[in-house]
């Protein structure tokens, strides 16, 4: 059950770590304000995320970076059925949670958790192996390929669009698509793929009212800055004030109950505020290099299972990060996607985790090659 011998990536883990350290600091500076206030613990967010988040997810990261990538292969169909499961049991009642509108939890008694950021895992693990068996010619085909990759996929988004979860469907289906391009499948259906999205969103804005009033309010925010458009408007007002240097660690004023989601969907904007442009571009820059050298992990490996699996993991880290930036700055409607590494969240730390020790287990041995080739 052990991994093939050799060393994790040391840039990877390096840049893994740091990231992590960063993450932490500012994720104790953002949540103390709210802390305090729900619970009287400034410290409180931070803690949590200590005990239920770094510390299961340091111990599966060492777990699956052990454990040998390959073996995962074989259960990628009950990663298929156990995705879909997860995303099911949030309607069971007694164990599927409601909060703020949506059904995106589930408690068992002794833990509440997020099935969705699981799903990013299990249903990459699935299409990874797909494309490893089909790649060289199924893949590329009608019948064989594209059909039963949207079959599956669209299940997936069915469950993620009923919780409602739009967020985390667009980060999968990247993810997905991402992981299908580099196994050859034509660009021309990629065109068709995105024009076919556009128009599905564009149906989910009209159909549902809260969709509505979130690409309104990116289209024009000033409209009802006390209203719908309060939550981009004050972080508009964080990075703004941030300037390029920033107010220093722990000075930001939106932090204190002003910004909503500070510990979650804002914390970028804390960041900016804090410490300022310049090293908010820094750690931008910081997790782009990462997704990068997840790539080159990915591009070294002999194995398509291997792959295709850290192309995934690398584009859906990349492409959560992305989302979660652009709705802060305006370039996109506010998503619900965390910062990944950063955010509050057992779940999605938990879950990144995992995804990274799959990752270091590729990395490692002598699914290595050195060659200067090219996919």
């Amino acid at each position: 059950m052990r991994s093939e011998g050799g060393k994790i990536d040391k840039k990877f883990l390096g840049l893994l770590i740091a990231i992590l350290a960063f993450g932490l600091l500012m994720l104790l500076s953002a949540s103390g304000p709210l802390g305090y206030q729900q619970f009287h613990d400034s410290s409180y967010f931070f803690k949590h995320q200590l005990l239920n988040g770094v510390l299961p997810g340091v111990i599966l990261f060492a777990f699956f970076a052990w454990f040998d990538y390959k073996k995962l292969e074989k259960f990628a169909p009950t990663a298929l059925i156990g995705s879909i499961v997860l995303l099911l049991l949030v309607y069971m009642p007694g164990i599927g949670q409601h909060f703020g509108g949506s059904g995106r939890w589930i408690s068992l008694g002794f833990v509440t958790f997020q099935p969705s950021e699981f799903v990013k895992v299990g249903f990459l693990i699935y299409v990874a192996a797909w494309l490893a068996k089909r790649y060289e010619y199924e893949a590329k085909t009608l019948e064989g390929g594209l059909f039963p990759f949207l079959l599956s996929l669209s299940i997936i988004i069915l469950l993620l669009v009923m919780q409602p979860n739009t967020g985390s469907m667009a980060v999968i289906v990247g993810a997905s698509l991402a992981t299908y391009f580099i196994a050859g499948a034509p660009l021309t259906w990629f065109a068709a793929i995105g024009a076919s999205a556009v128009g599905f969103v564009a149906l989910l804005v009209k159909l549902t009212p809260y969709r509505t009033q979130r690409f309104m309010t990116f289209l024009h925010p000033e409209l009802d800055p006390q209203g719908v458009g309060y939550h981009i408007n004050q972080a508009y007002l964080a990075i703004g004030s941030g300037g390029l240097f920033g107010l220093g660690y722990g000075h930001s004023r939106q932090k204190y109950l002003y910004l909503p989601e500070v510990a979650g969907d804002s914390i970028f904007a804390v960041i900016a505020e804090e410490m300022g442009m310049f090293v908010a571009v820094l750690f931008l820059i910081a997790m782009g290099v990462f997704v990068h050298r997840i790539f080159v992990i990915a591009k070294r490996c002999t194995d398509p299972f291997g792959r295709f699996l850290a192309v995934g993991i690398g584009a859906w880290i990349g492409i959560q990060t992305f989302f979660n930036v652009a709705s802060m700055i305006g370039l996109m409607p506010i998503t619900g996607v965390t910062l990944p590494f950063v955010s509050y969240g057992s779940s999605a730390f938990v879950a990144l985790s995992i995804a990274c020790g799959i990752v270091a287990s590729i990395s490692k041995g002598n699914n290595l090659w050195r060659a200067s080739s090219h996919w």
